[in-house]
């Protein structure tokens, strides 16, 4: 159940409807009750003649209904102006970047803005009479009216240039660069990890299928493991956050069985129709990926994007130095109940690099910033094994280089590149490092 509560929070904070609906209905609310305080004939003197409306009902239907006409007709051109931007996002940085603007608070406060407006206008003006209808004017309502046309003014003005800040691709990396972060902040700790038990432990286990289809987005460890310590059993799931669950396939192994089991993964897990990156790190990770292997495309061809790309990468990877990824393992009365398969440095690494080296593989400026930020990334790095893992892309790079460049400066370079990295790796010493990259290159 929690799971499902998650991705329902998760469902509503990407929606693209909740804001404005809520500025439309707090607009509508508004108009309810300010019509029914001039109703209530209680404002001051003073007020009603040095700063409300003192027009006639006529001039109120006009007023209003221009209003109303108008800013309807501008949430019309702020749709076509997001659409517009969807479009080009979808084109030039990947569809999967769309969702940055659907659920950009900006962009859903601007419509609502105009739509609560152009509400407020038409509720207002169904309470206006003239002399023959019985002489009612709102004025209190009729010049927050006239305020609310302002402030649409001032938001159209917000809008453009919001949405022309959105849509450089700089902004974008920056804004994927932020959430990979959170996600690291949300989803690595800074305490020691428990290692898995053997696969021995399983050996003699059940297997549990699942005959629903989807990501995995959530689950619910807490519930699954006082599930399983409830009842003296262990449950190894096989799929983690961001993992597609095939109808009928394992998805879990449990030892010793007990019934109820697939009944229990079920309530402790959603599913949805995409992936996530609230409980995915490697989902936020790819997004700027794809930013960059968009842009080595031949039909872009933008290295410098891929490089911007690269550079929050390396970022990412140095604030991970000090922390650790979790384990997946839940205890209870020091037995493993819950193994999850979470997400491991090496995996990490993979969905940062790969991808980008394949797409640049002939691009000497963007391999070696590849070089520099393995640099970057290595010499905050302690971890012996990690280290390990970064050697393994560094020498990838080298060798793509070798096979794929034909100018022979463009490889010195690069080679350059990599002596910097090994001697970083092994002494620890930038002024090393560029010592030992003057000399003869390593390998």
């Amino acid at each position: 159940m929690t799971a499902r509560l998650r991705k329902l929070l998760d469902d509503l904070s990407e929606s693209f409807w909740l804001l404005p609906a809520g500025i439309v209905l707090a607009a509508v609310l508004s108009a309810f009750g300010l019509v029914e305080l001039d109703r209530g004939r209680s404002l001051p003197r003073w007020l009603l003649e040095g700063w409300l409306y003192d027009g006639g009902a006529t001039g109120a239907r006009t007023l209003l209904g221009a209003v109303a006409s108008s800013t309807i007709g501008v949430a019309g051109t702020v749709f076509s102006i997001t659409i517009a931007a969807l479009s080009l996002a979808a084109g030039q940085m990947g569809p999967r970047l769309l969702r940055n603007f659907t659920r950009d608070r900006g962009n859903q406060f601007t419509l609502g803005i105009f739509l609560g407006t152009f509400s407020y206008a038409l509720i207002v003006l169904r309470s206006v009479r003239t002399q023959d209808e019985g002489a009612f004017i709102p004025h209190l309502s009729l010049t927050v009216a006239i305020i609310s046309a302002f402030l649409c003014v001032a938001t159209l003005v917000y809008f453009v240039g919001h949405m022309a800040g959105r849509i450089n691709v700089d902004t974008v990396i920056e804004l994927v660069s932020d959430e990979v972060q959170s996600a690291i902040a949300r989803l690595t700790t800074d305490k020691r990890q428990i290692a898995p038990p053997p696969l021995e432990f399983w050996r003699t286990g059940t297997t549990i299928t699942d005959h629903r289809q989807g990501y995995l987005q959530h689950i619910d460890e807490q519930g699954l493991s006082d599930w399983a310590a409830e009842r003296g059993t262990s449950i190894r799931l096989l799929v983690r956050p961001g993992h597609y669950v095939f109808p009928g396939a394992p998805i879990a192994i449990m030892a010793p069985f007990v019934e109820g089991a697939d009944t229990a993964i079920r309530n402790g897990t959603a599913l949805g129709q995409q992936r996530v990156s609230s409980a995915d790190l490697a989902f936020a990770v790819r997004q700027l990926v794809e930013v960059a292997v968009r842009a080595l495309s031949p039909g872009i061809n933008d290295p410098h994007t891929a490089m911007s790309a690269l550079d929050r990468l390396g970022a990412a990877l140095c604030l991970i130095a000090p922390r650790h990824l979790p384990a997946g393992v839940f205890m209870r009365d020091n037995r493993p109940v819950l193994v999850v398969p979470n997400l491991q440095y090496d995996g990490l690494l993979n969905a940062m690099f790969h991808m980008i080296r394949q797409s640049a593989s002939s691009n000497a400026a963007v391999l070696i910033r590849m070089l520099d930020v393995l640099t970057a990334v290595v010499s905050v790095e302690r971890d012996f094994a990690r280290m390990a893992s970064l050697r393994v892309h560094a020498d990838l790079v080298a060798a793509d280089a070798q096979r794929n460049l034909a100018t022979p400066a463009d490889l010195r370079d690069v080679e350059r590149r990599h002596a910097v990295f090994i001697a970083m790796l092994q002494d620890g010493s930038l002024a090393q490092s560029m010592r030992d990259a003057n000399g003869p290159t390593s390998s």
